[in-house]
């Protein structure tokens, strides 16, 4: 069989990137090592913790919020775990099934298998049983995405010491949970066992939570997972971890070069991901990963290899699904003759903790190494009428400027929805707004977007109206 593009890997990168390429006329193959499209996103990553961090929030606020709503149980709540679970793995199954669909739909050719090149125009598809097949091919996207790192000395045995992808299939709710990592996936996986009581131990090697954030909006998450009963130790370097029985004990070196130990039922591993390139073959088509194992690519998301392209967590960047989506749609339209566009700066983050965490742009940090001039308004959430009513009331937007222009530079947010509010900010930077044009916009009220127009008011001559 002779396709046009061959796309390896059916995460949202890789399976994006084979729709838009049908829809453009091309005939396309997917191809999946494992028995269900999605990749790490759909089966074990974005969607599975999502559900299990919506189940989560719903127990906390029956136990903590539902008696001053004036809901009375009768009663505590009780955790049904394997129900938790089992409701997590309906929605991953739905939303994997979607994805077949989608893939029919468009007259995608699906293997399933490892798959590997022989050469740049022939892959071969090694399934778990029976014969392997090779397929011929005029462009490949790598859309491999990435695994869990684990620490050297670290004894993981997927047990005990766990990463993301054990912890949310655990169908008993822990006491103790050692999160080694203060990122975005040790902060939602904490936050799903600690609003379940777990006592929440985080071990982070910088000085701040979700590092690569705007550093305030770190210092606002620390104070609201505190109150779920989080202890962080930060600047602290892991340097073991032992399992005994049913507990782990992991040692690290505190910021004065002294070992302190702590100990718990289980340690999550969650100082990051990546990239997966193992049984491409790369060799074959004389590529080498670099120093961080990811497939280097030029602006248009080529290798060195002509019409080898790749895409998503295997590539430099930020490791994000809908990073990779764009990626996957930029070299199908491409492939097809377009001129697609791609902002990486305007590829917003979001940490899907309670309250939430987003950002697009520029981080207050990055501008002042770069010695722009800029200036900055914020404006707290428990200042706003809609917030007072959820009882959401932690949390604050901030919005960086030019100090010239007025054009928005950056926007850092911590509160309710604000992985949904982040987009106002998007399509504002993306039209290079300025903090006085979204000022002068008007914003429903009460609704929590009122947050964002404050704070621009704030960031323009101190203006805000509400504080």
């Amino acid at each position: 069989m002779k396709y046009d593009l061959t796309v390896i890997g059916s995460g949202p990168g890789g399976y994006v990137a084979a729709i838009r390429a049908a829809q453009l006329g091309l005939k396309t193959a997917i191809i999946e090592k494992y028995n269900t499209l999605g990749g790490t996103c759909l089966n074990v990553g974005c969607i599975p913790s999502k559900a299990l961090l919506d189940s989560t929030e719903h127990y906390h606020n029956a136990v903590e919020n539902f008696k001053e709503h004036g809901i009375d149980l009768g009663g505590a709540p009780q955790i049904n775990m394997p129900q938790m679970i089992a409701r997590k793995r309906d929605v991953v199954k739905k939303t994997c099934d979607g994805v077949a669909f989608l893939m029919k739909k468009n007259k995608i050719d699906v293997y399933t298998g490892v798959g590997s090149f022989v050469n740049k125009n022939r892959i071969k598809i090694t399934p778990k049983e029976g014969a392997a097949q090779e397929i011929d091919t005029d462009k490949v996207i790598i859309a491999t995405g990435s695994k869990p790192i684990v620490l050297p000395g670290i004894p993981y045995d997927k047990k005990r010491i766990i990463t993301s992808t054990e912890g949310l299939e655990l169908e008993q709710v822990p006491k103790s949970v050692i999160v080694i990592g203060g990122g975005v996936i040790g902060m939602e996986m904490g936050s799903i066992f600690g609003r379940l009581g777990a006592k929440i131990t985080v071990i982070e090697y910088t000085d701040s939570l979700i590092p690569t954030m705007d550093r305030s909006m770190g210092k606002e998450l620390q104070k609201s997972l505190r109150k779920l009963g989080f202890e962080f130790f930060l600047s602290h370097k892991v340097t073991g971890a032992q399992v005994q029985g049913e507990q782990v004990t992991v040692t690290a070196q505190n910021p004065k070069g002294e070992e302190v130990s702590f100990t718990a039922d289980y340690c999550l591993l969650a100082t990051g991901r990546r990239a997966y390139t193992e049984g491409l073959g790369l060799e074959n088509i004389g590529l080498v990963p670099n120093k961080r194992g990811q497939v280097e690519t030029d602006a248009h998301l080529q290798t060195a290899v002509p019409g080898v392209y790749a895409i998503g967590d295997v590539v430099a960047g930020a490791m994000l699904a809908h990073k990779a989506e764009e990626e996957g749609v930029f070299v199908a339209e491409q492939l097809a003759g377009q001129k697609p566009h791609l902002n990486y700066l305007l590829i917003p983050g979001v940490v899907y903790t309670w309250p939430e965490v987003a950002a697009v742009g520029h981080t207050e940090e990055e501008l002042k190494a770069a010695g722009r001039a800029y200036k900055t308004g914020s404006f707290p959430f428990k200042a706003l009428g809609r917030a007072r009513a959820s009882m959401d009331l932690d949390g604050l937007i901030k919005v960086l400027a030019d100090a010239k222009t007025d054009e928005i530079l950056g926007v850092h947010m911590i509160g309710p929805r604000v992985a949904d509010l982040i987009m106002e900010a998007v399509v504002a930077m993306e039209y290079r707004a300025s903090a006085e044009d979204i000022a002068r916009i008007s914003h429903a009220h009460p609704t929590y977007s009122e947050a964002m127009k404050e704070a621009c008011l704030a960031a323009t001559e101190n203006r805000a109206l509400h504080v």
